[in-house]
């Protein structure tokens, strides 16, 4: 393989090419989508060392000389391009909104979305599109709620987003636009909420800002871009793909019901949010897997191959609950672990639960094999998935 990422053939399948580099080539010389070279790790332990290891930073990754993953960056100052002390001085500013007590005082709310949206599908008739439906507008409502954007502006955003995150979907000068209407959007809701402050993220963000200075104004938006963004699109994507993953299984919904927790990992092992977390830059010459990597390269660590990893996790593409073993890394590893972990896995579960409780004769309406993923993204997301009941 060459290129990253390596061509995924179905929407039911990673890509194959990861289970060969695992095999004979953990540590893989690759070209990035920007036309860079790069390295891939591909095997759990070695992707774990590089996520959670000093000499692979996301801060070196804006530098200009530094190799890009895409023509088209992400900006400096935001939550994924810094390094300690840096990332740990913003990361404070917004954990106590995504610890568990946080998540399960927001879970009544949750809840109630998701009834709501399963009610509008009962009411629009037999057959929906779960993707438009259900599992964009929930995770969609959650972040508003949180953050204090207008839950009204949800397409906007979701557009904006989508360029965003593109790897080959967008070229740079439309990721560019979409990029600074998103932030000409943010930068006149944050001074909304400088005028009328209200009782969410954003508000105290603005106070931190202008009270204690803890950010700049730059730190400012790229933290309101960064939790909105991040906060809907690989949500809405697991949602999707988990109750695809569910549908095909026997007896999905119901096993979900009976053990929702162990379900939940074992959906988000087996179904990749991304081929590989953000990208890193070495900060000085140093090797995984016996491989010498020099200073100033670009390293992807597939967490969608390290999820697959046979030799940890037995019989890896198949489905199954209650998997023992070590833990997955769909979150990340590190001091980069996902801040918004707690409430994704809350939005997941509650989101699979109310479907399979109200609607226990949920099926797909088209054969499996015309479902098909979004390419060219950051994250995996279906394009539709048509159920009926």
């Amino acid at each position: 393989m060459t290129t990253y990422p390596p061509p995924r053939p179905s929407a039911t399948q990673v890509p194959p090419a990861y289970e060969e580099l695992r095999a004979g080539c953990p540590v893989a010389r690759v070209t990035l989508p920007s036309g860079d070279p790069g390295y891939l790790v591909s095997r759990y332990e070695d992707v774990r060392e590089v996520l959670g290891g000093a000499a692979f930073s996301r801060a070196a990754t804006v530098l200009p000389q530094a190799p890009k993953l895409t023509a088209m960056p992400f900006d400096a100052g935001g939550l994924f391009t810094l390094d300690p002390p840096e990332h740990t001085r913003l990361r404070a500013l917004v954990t106590a909104e995504f610890t568990a007590g946080r998540v399960r005082a927001l879970r009544p709310r949750i809840e109630q979305a998701a009834e709501r949206l399963v009610d509008e599908m009962i009411t629009a008739g037999e057959g929906v599109d779960l993707i438009g439906a259900y599992a964009f507008p929930l995770p969609a409502f959650v972040i508003c709620e949180l953050l204090g954007v207008p839950y009204e502006d949800r397409d906007r955003f979701r557009g904006w987003s989508d360029a965003l995150l593109s790897l080959t979907a967008h070229s740079p000068e439309v990721m560019r636009a979409n990029r600074d209407e998103l932030v000409g959007y943010l930068a006149d809701l944050v001074g909304a909420k400088r005028r009328d402050p209200g009782d969410d993220l954003l508000s105290a963000l603005v106070q931190a800002h202008d009270e204690h200075g803890s950010l700049s104004h730059l730190e400012l938006l790229t933290m309101a871009m960064t939790l909105l963004v991040a906060g809907h699109e690989t949500t809405a994507g697991m949602i999707g793909t988990c109750a695809f993953t569910l549908l095909r299984e026997p007896d999905g919904f119901a096993t979900l019901l009976r053990r929702p927790a162990s379900v939940v990992e074992e959906l988000l092992r087996y179904n990749p949010m991304g081929d590989g977390g953000p990208l890193r830059v070495t900060l000085r010459d140093t090797e995984v897997a016996g491989v010498p990597i020099p200073a100033n390269s670009a390293v992807i660590a597939s967490i969608c191959s390290a999820n697959r990893d046979e030799r940890v996790f037995p019989d890896a593409d198949t489905f199954h609950p209650g998997r023992p073993g070590p833990t997955h890394l769909a979150f990340g590893h590190g001091v980069h672990h996902c801040l918004g972990a707690p409430l994704a896995r809350a939005e997941l579960e509650i989101a699979l639960t109310t479907l399979a409780r109200a609607l226990p004769k949920l099926r797909l309406a088209v054969p499996e094999q015309d479902i098909t993923m979004h390419t060219g993204l950051l994250v995996n997301r279906l394009t539709a998935l048509p159920v009926t009941w």
